[in-house]
């Protein structure tokens, strides 16, 4: 990889960050099929790609995961794209049964995120809602889970990213095993 290319990867590693106030403009569907063609080409364990995707928008939307998710910011958002996990289409470790839709979901959710925020769009993962609720007005089957709720839409504000916390990498750096 290109220095350039990896400055501008970390710039834009560094610029995503949790959107939670969005203008009142649509996202048109062509630019939430091109993010959501990139989760498609997320990795995931032996290729399995345990993962659906469901877009809602407007009012329906917001009312949908408002039931889910009570929090006055994420009626803003014009759409949202619900990342399902698939159980039963996932790679299963064989040596103790873990379960990877997790895993590859996140991946695929990462994919999504990056990926709006290159096209100047802001999202929030959001994983704290109501499953049940979800899954009555959505009306998913037995063995498919919605994992994450993520907002999109044309951030309400000019601002960069704020300031986060994070550790520092020795703290969370280890070289060779620990004796």
């Amino acid at each position: 990889m290109e220095l350039n290319s990896f400055a501008q990867f970390a710039s834009l590693v560094d610029s995503r960050h949790s959107c939670r106030r969005y203008k009142d403009t649509p996202v048109g569907r062509d630019l939430i099929r091109t993010v959501l063609d990139t989760a498609r080409l997320a990795p995931s364990a032996c290729n399995r790609q345990p993962w659906s995707f469901i877009v809602l928008e407007g009012d329906e939307g917001r009312e949908i995961c408002s039931r889910a998710y009570d929090r006055e910011w994420i009626r803003e958002a014009p759409a949202f794209i619900i990342v399902c996990g698939h159980h039963d289409e996932a790679w299963h470790r064989p040596f103790d049964g873990k379960d990877h839709t997790d895993v590859d979901v996140a991946i695929a959710t990462e994919h999504i995120c990056l990926t709006a925020t290159t096209l100047g769009l802001g999202t929030c993962w959001v994983c704290n809602f109501d499953p049940e609720k979800l899954n009555a007005d959505l009306h998913l089957p037995a063995g498919v889970e919605p994992v994450a709720i993520i907002p999109i839409g044309y951030p309400g504000y000019d601002e960069k990213a704020p300031a986060r916390k994070r550790k520092e990498l020795d703290e969370i750096l280890q070289w060779g095993v620990s004796k």
